[in-house]
């Protein structure tokens, strides 16, 4: 499983994506997400604009992230 800090109270989604290098570009989220299952806390979602948190878990395929806030 593979930990994203954030700086900020949440992320979206598209964000995440972008950030965690699964995509280049912000536009390319909504394909992304409409192609690929992707599942927030078990919960398969398609919503480039969903809130995500710390302790939030982000499953793709056969990758796992954790997302955690960076206390920098």
């Amino acid at each position: 499983m593979k930990e994203i800090k954030i700086e900020t109270e949440y992320i979206t989604l598209g964000q995440l994506l972008k950030f965690a290098r699964i995509i280049t570009d912000g536009s390319e989220a909504k394909y992304f997400l409409s192609s690929n299952k992707v599942f927030v806390n078990g919960e398969l979602e398609n919503r480039r604009g969903r809130k995500i948190y710390p302790g939030m878990s982000i499953e793709i395929g056969n990758k796992k992230y954790l997302v955690s806030k960076d206390d920098n």
